[in-house]
């Protein structure tokens, strides 16, 4: 099989730090755009788990024709077939839990205009026989994309059962749950260092937290949010964590994070989701809330520690930012969540 092309998609906004991952990880870079990062790699299965920012990862495969009905045929059927079983193979060498061995998938899901057409479904139920997959109507571990290219069509074929943003310590959602491939940035660009007494205030279901314990390891990992059902979320998720990656100690808490029951100078990291004003918390809140939480992150941490705050409430939070000077900005990062257009700004304590 010649060099094949990949591609992972992204929320917009992370292109560059998606690009980065894969070349520092052995890929080439030949075509960025909002939302895509497309690459070759020799060794594709040695890099998914570096792809902390895509969403999913898939092996793009052209097919120089006028209509997807030409992909029934022999010649093209075999071209496909041949990448399709390739990506199964990945997928049986690949898991995203280490503590968990890798299988073949069971269900084929066919992604396309007109998926529901003759065409689309004698397609679906002929790489469904080859394979023996099953196919569904949604959420398919196998999953097969066909789109129109610039010249002829494409086949996108995900080379792992979930999307790389589905990630395996998920177990519960919570109201406003910060999504796995932006918590990723936050606990990133908090500096981690294996000596690390880590905070992740208004923790809710635990996101910033897990992602960066999947950074590596700290000293300690502390999270705490003031409501009960979201600390039984987080809970919840620290034991999917645990049977995934094995044994990491995580503390809980329900603390208030404008009063820590911490010493002064006790900490080396602070990240937050900081409460947007819409599924969470108003305006009006926050307006008391955001320059109370950034005092009590001064008072417990030390200097040079890294505090990483994200929010919609921009104008607010860039304003907080000036009116105090216990805090230098570092990193300004937006990114596109749904529409929503959050910025990540990332502060060294003075």
């Amino acid at each position: 099989m010649s060099e094949l092309l990949y591609e992972v998609d992204t929320l917009a906004g992370l292109e560059e730090l998606a690009s980065e991952e894969i070349s520092s990880h052995g890929g080439s870079i030949t075509y960025r755009a909002p939302g895509v990062v497309q690459f070759t790699h020799p060794q594709v299965e040695a890099l998914l788990p570096h792809l902390n920012t895509a969403l999913s990862a898939y092996a793009v495969v052209p097919f120089d024709i006028p209509r997807p009905r030409a992909l029934l045929g022999d010649q093209h059927f075999r071209v496909l077939l041949q990448h399709v079983k390739f990506a199964i193979g990945v997928m049986r060498r690949f898991s995203p839990c280490p503590m968990q061995r890798p299988q073949p998938p069971a269900t084929l899901l066919l992604a396309a205009a007109g998926a529901e057409t003759a065409v689309m479904q004698r397609l679906r139920d002929a790489l469904a026989q080859h394979t023996h997959t099953q196919p569904v109507s949604a959420e398919g571990e196998l999953l097969v994309r066909v789109r129109r290219a610039a010249v002829g069509w494409e086949v996108l074929i995900r080379l792992t059962k979930r999307p790389l943003a589905a990630r395996p310590w998920r177990r519960c959602q919570f109201h406003g749950t910060l999504q796995a491939t932006v918590a990723y940035v936050v606990a990133q660009l908090s500096a981690p260092q294996p000596t690390d007494v880590f905070l992740n205030v208004a923790c809710g279901a635990g996101s910033i937290l897990f992602e960066r314990a999947r950074i590596g390891p700290a000293q300690r990992l502390i999270g705490c949010d003031t409501s009960p059902s979201a600390l039984r979320c987080a809970r919840l998720n620290a034991a999917a964590y645990k049977d995934c990656y094995g044994g990491v100690d995580f503390e809980l808490h329900d603390w208030d994070a404008t009063a820590l029951p911490l010493p002064e100078g006790s900490i080396d990291a602070i990240c937050a989701d900081l409460p947007f004003g819409h599924q969470v918390g108003s305006h009006v809140e926050n307006v008391k809330l955001y320059p109370a939480i950034l005092r009590e992150a001064a008072r417990v941490s030390r200097p040079g520690a890294r505090m990483v705050l994200l929010s919609t409430e921009v104008r607010l939070l860039e304003e907080v930012i000036r009116a105090q000077s216990l805090w230098q900005p570092l990193t300004r990062l937006r990114v596109n969540l749904g529409g929503l257009l959050p910025l990540i700004v990332a502060l060294e304590r003075r």
